[in-house]
């Protein structure tokens, strides 16, 4: 079979955990490229400008990223997981619901932080329970994880565009009206319908067309609204739901319990040396948790974190700006053309994340990330030599997208197998991650507004080669820390051998004197 019957029979038995979660990262995608289609709406509809705007949008990413960082709280159990999920799962379809109801900015901005901070604990808490549930195994299953974020960002414009207006508000001047084309058509990854934005076309005295946005942010919320039905489900069969009877044990119960057997038969230097496990960002830092661990332990989660941060930097960069540079000397294109960079970018993404299920049941994840790092070096190498080549742009932004895909999925499957699934590294990544992709879409952004839009590709280079490099002192201290971990088990073994033969010797003069 091409599949590992052990495989089939792993997801079989979790296959509601793990669906739930799947659907959570689908509701998930839908999110995060649902907004930007229907930025000019938004515009309008809280009569702001474009600056005010943006920020908007800024708030939404910094509270996802907070809420990545502290979703590891909710872990501890299955039942403040899910519930987490529950709530935060809610909460995105009710603010999906109420923000054309948004008529100030300020509010607006307020939804869409809350919204960011219910994304993050998804993020964090969906990852961390498909590690715990499959482990070693966990590869296959988190490429398929992240395969639905990219399927949701894809699918989502296909939403919002039947409704979105086709004029803008008219509060802003002819150069500002040809900047809000480009970063709409930047943002919105699917050149599905083209909204020509014309000065002429637009009202001096403020009017505005009347816009039907409304009824794409209630679909949303619609489409949101089975997540934590399903999830609510699940907590139901688990026997979570305080009004149900608990005549069962709970799954993570039985978990729990096998994995404590499971670190007994191994010796006490599992716990010493776990770090308590999963966990969030701030309990990994308390000093109880640190103490007797080597440098790798904490270089292992640095290094980890790093090539995250400019992998995914690179991701939130390409996406954002490849519009831009290719309406730009000396590509030039048109902007209908140069609109379908971003949706093959994202095509491709989808596409190398569903590539990367079988590849990562085939192969280790150390060797896809070395592909897919060396990968990305090299099609951004071409795209500089052949920066004059609309073509190349094309194939070039299908290659990126298909070698940045699993970057992040295979990064987490290692990192935490090097940990023994015991150290912070869902946590560290997902937050270095998000930090990554927010850092590098602003500085990437005002080197190409001061520099021009050819530093776009040489700072997708630098960044990359900058990745591979972390990746490279990821390998070295991933041999350090395996020196050291079988260095303390040889110590242990050599601790129980002469207490081994002490007891046989006990026991053979018991036996000689009950003789005697």
């Amino acid at each position: 079979m091409f599949v590992d019957e052990r495989i089939v029979t792993l997801f079989k038995r979790n296959a509601h955990h793990t669906i739930t979660y799947w659907s959570l990262f689908f509701s998930f995608g839908l999110c995060i490229a649902f907004l930007g289609p229907t930025i000019l709406d938004l515009q309008c509809q809280t009569n702001s400008t474009l600056s005010q705007i943006t920020w908007v949008f800024f708030s939404q990413q910094f509270c996802l990223l907070i809420g990545s960082s502290v979703g590891g709280v909710f872990k501890r159990t299955l039942f403040s997981a899910l519930s987490a999920l529950f709530v935060s799962a809610t909460v995105i379809s009710v603010i999906f619901a109420i923000i054309p109801l948004c008529h100030n900015v300020l509010v607006l901005a307020i939804a869409m932080a809350v919204s960011g901070l219910a994304m993050g604990v998804i993020d964090t808490i969906a990852n961390i329970q498909l590690v715990t549930i499959y482990q070693k195994d966990s590869a296959v299953f988190l490429q398929a994880l992240h395969f639905f974020i990219g399927f949701g960002a894809l699918v989502s414009p296909l939403i919002a565009d039947p409704f979105l207006s086709e004029t803008g508000c008219g509060n802003h001047t002819g150069n500002g009206t040809e900047i809000m084309h480009h970063f709409r058509s930047m943002l919105r990854n699917s050149p599905i319908a083209e909204h020509s934005i014309n000065q002429s076309h637009l009202p001096q005295g403020g009017g505005e067309e009347d816009s039907n946005v409304h009824y794409a942010f209630w679909i949303m919320a619609l489409i949101n609204l089975p997540v934590p039905i399903a999830v609510l489900f699940l907590m139901y069969r688990e026997q979570l739901i305080p009004c149900c009877p608990r005549g069962n044990p709970r799954l993570l119960d039985k978990d729990e319990l096998a994995m404590e057997n499971q670190q007994g038969a191994e010796g006490p230097d599992t716990e010493e040396h776990g770090a308590g496990g999963h966990g969030d960002i701030f309990s990994c830092c308390q000093n109880d948790n640190l103490r007797g661990l080597p440098v790798s332990f904490f270089m292992i989660h640095i290094l980890g974190g790093m090539v995250l941060f400019m992998t995914d930097g690179i991701v939130g960069a390409y996406a954002g700006f490849v519009y831009t540079y290719g309406v730009a000397p000396p590509m030039s294109l048109p902007h209908k053309t140069a609109g379908y960079l971003a949706s093959i970018f994202w095509a491709a993404i989808t596409a190398g994340r569903l590539l990367s299920i079988p590849l990562s049941y085939r192969f280790r994840p150390v060797r896809l990330l070395m592909f897919n790092l060396a990968g990305a070096i090299v099609t951004v190498l071409m795209l500089l030599i052949f920066y004059t080549s609309s073509t190349f742009l094309f194939v070039g932004t299908c290659l990126c997208g298909l070698f940045l895909s699993s970057i992040f999925p295979c990064m987490l499957a290692y990192t935490e197998d090097i940990l023994d699934y015991q150290g912070c590294a869902t946590s560290v990544l997902v937050t270095s991650a998000g930090m990554g992709e927010m850092v590098m879409q602003v500085l990437v952004g005002s080197i190409i507004q001061t520099e021009g839009s050819y530093s776009f590709l040489l700072c997708g280079m630098i960044i990359a080669c900058i990745g591979f490099i972390l990746f490279i002192g990821l390998l070295l201290f991933d041999r350090m820390h395996r020196n050291y971990l079988s260095g303390t088990s040889k110590k242990s073994a050599m601790v129980e051998e002469p207490a081994a033969e002490q007891n046989g010797s006990t026991k053979r003069e018991q036996k000689e004197t009950e003789s005697s």
